[in-house]
């Protein structure tokens, strides 16, 4: 084998399901595509259970389990935290890394209040004047034609904007038998698809525009409020939990979503109560002026995973739809007339965001390769010794937003300001 003299990187992740193995293949594939200044090295995988950790753990090719996150913190080997949780201990783990000196990575949203996410801001903060850095994980920014857009936006090809159109569309707990997982438990999730999806394309729509949303009228609402709990669950499938003979709400497999407190049983079914929202829709107004219409649910039969955002200007207008993930779509309206009209940009060129590391010009990129991105930023910038973006602060923005909300909804659609930091 070939020696490597750059200095390591050690990596902790905590947690192993969906986001757990993206991550995983993101850490194992950015040293072979990018040309790092340091040499990740993937220490060791955080998890409840000893058996399924440590499988996780050598299928997804960590050198070591932890049963619990503190004692991955606190190993020597590891001077990155990466978690991937769901939001009910981001706070918890992340200030406590933070801490103990170690760069963390956090997924999104930031966490499940704004009072939590001030607290992982502050400790970020404070972490950043010791040289330790914090990001949040927004990967849809790095998708290259989402970070083309953003280019050309800040070039000012668009020009004074105007509109801004978002959209998250899913539609994988449409059936009312899919079971109670964790992402539809407020303790858990914090909220529903707002929080979830929501929270996506909210980072997405700014980033883009390089504006923030200062004010939001919205409605939000759950359309199957009961569900049978769930059994087992991994990534967006679940299998649902049966009865046991003693007629008590049954238990869930090891990783799975906790049942709630108060959970019933309907003959062989156990049921609970669904607390967070299933869709939520909002309009908004920009710091520049712009207004914005958003929705994200997960009830769009027929939809997988369609985050679309058309954003139009004085000067022309792009659209992006994540279906779509290699194109984005683009009207220059200071063409004549006759000419005019959009046309589609295939964003797979050197010259474009990201592209030159992988493929040839027209072998598109997956979903994958944004948290491959998304790592290889936040390596440079840590090794770089300068804040990752989106950092803390950014995450805690959209938790705002994300407050700002759910306040509106309880209020008769109020238009309900953005909280300021």
């Amino acid at each position: 084998m070939i020696a490597d003299d750059r200095p390591t990187l050690g990596i902790g992740m905590v947690g192993y399901a969906f986001m757990g193995r993206v991550h995983s293949q993101a850490w194992r594939s950015v040293g072979a595509f990018f040309d790092l200044p340091v040499r990740p090295v993937m220490a060791a995988l955080g998890g409840r259970s000893k058996e399924a950790t440590t499988a996780a753990a050598r299928d997804l090719g960590w050198a070591a389990a932890e049963t619990d996150w503190r004692d991955l913190i606190a190993r020597d080997d590891v001077q990155v935290v990466d978690i991937c949780t769901p939001g009910d201990s981001h706070a918890e783990i992340a200030i406590a890394a933070l801490a103990a000196g170690k760069h963390v990575i956090c997924e999104k949203p930031l966490a499940n209040s704004v009072a939590e996410a001030e607290a992982m801001a502050a400790a970020a903060r404070a972490a950043a004047g010791r040289g330790v850095h914090a990001m949040v994980a927004f990967n849809y920014r790095r998708v290259p034609a989402v970070a083309l857009a953003r280019r050309w936006v800040a070039e000012g090809r668009l020009g004074r904007l105007h509109h801004v159109r978002a959209q998250y569309l899913q539609d994988w707990i449409a059936d009312p038998a899919f079971p109670l997982v964790w992402r539809l438990q407020r303790e858990r999730a914090g909220s529903g698809a707002l929080g979830d999806i929501g929270a996506h394309v909210i980072d997405t729509a700014q980033f883009i525009t390089g504006e923030l949303l200062e004010g939001v009228s919205a409605l939000t609402e759950t359309f199957v409020k009961e569900r049978p709990l769930a059994g087992a669950s991994a990534g967006l499938s679940a299998t649902g939990a049966t009865a046991p003979a003693d007629g008590t709400a049954g238990g869930t497999a090891d990783g799975a979503a906790a049942n709630p407190a108060g959970a019933t049983v309907d003959g062989a079914v156990a049921t609970g109560a669904v607390d967070v929202d299933d869709a939520a829709l909002f309009i908004g107004r920009f710091s520049g002026g712009a207004l914005g219409s958003f929705e994200a649910t997960r009830f769009a039969t027929g939809r997988k995973n369609a985050l679309r955002i058309e954003v139009n200007g004085s000067k022309g207008s792009l659209a992006f739809d994540f279906e779509a993930m290699n194109e984005l779509w683009f009207h220059d309206h200071t063409l004549p007339a006759a000419e005019a009209g959009f046309r589609r940009v295939i964003v797979t060129e050197a010259e474009h965001p990201y592209a030159a590391a992988w493929w040839p010009p027209g072998h598109g990129l997956g979903y994958e390769h944004t948290f491959t991105h998304e790592i290889k930023d936040f390596v440079e910038a840590v090794a770089a010794g300068v804040a990752p973006a989106p950092s803390f602060a950014d995450g805690l923005r959209v938790q705002r937003v994300l407050a700002a909300v759910e306040a509106s909804a309880a209020d008769g659609s109020r238009f309900t300001p953005v909280e300021e930091s």
